[in-house]
This record gives C-alpha cells, sequence and structure tokens, in this order.
C-alpha cells in the first residue's frame, strides 16, 4: 500500500543509488490514497506507479481511509 510515500521514497532512493534507472522503476501495489501518489510522483517524477485503487484520504493516524490502517501494523502487532 501507498499511504505518505514515505517508505515508497526510501525504496525507491536505494535502488537509484545503486545505479537502477528511475524510468526503469515500476511501484506495484494494491491500493493508495492520492496524498502518498502526490508525494511518490512529485519526488520521482520518471516512475510509474500501478495500483489497484486510490482510497479517499488519510486519516489523522496517517492510515489510508477506508483502507486496512496500517498493515505493518496489523502484521506484526505492533499497535
Amino acid at each position: 500500500m501507498l499511504a505518505t510515500g514515505a517508505s515508497a521514497k526510501t525504496a525507491v532512493a536505494a535502488l537509484l543509488d545503486r545505479g537502477v534507472a528511475e524510468e526503469k522503476i515500476i511501484f506495484i501495489n494494491l491500493f493508495s490514497s492520492l496524498e502518498g501518489i502526490r508525494a511518490l510522483h512529485a519526488s520521482y517524477p520518471g516512475i510509474t506507479i500501478a495500483t489497484a485503487a486510490i482510497d479517499e484520504k488519510l486519516n489523522n493516524s496517517k492510515y489510508i481511509v477506508p483502507g486496512c490502517g496500517d498493515f505493518g501494523d496489523r502484521y506484526f502487532g505492533t499497535e
């Protein structure tokens, strides 16, 4: 999922640091927030973003709404 775009930007930066051309990067996920898409595209306009669904917004906790919340927290039981 693509919520704020912070993790995705870190991943893209790691690929670029290793010599991958921005235009060769395809970010594929199940669902995104519009805010995350905008943030990722603003930082890396050359990448392709493919998503199955765009949810309405992020809530105050930065969870995608109506989405599934923070998957990492739910999966690892950290919140």
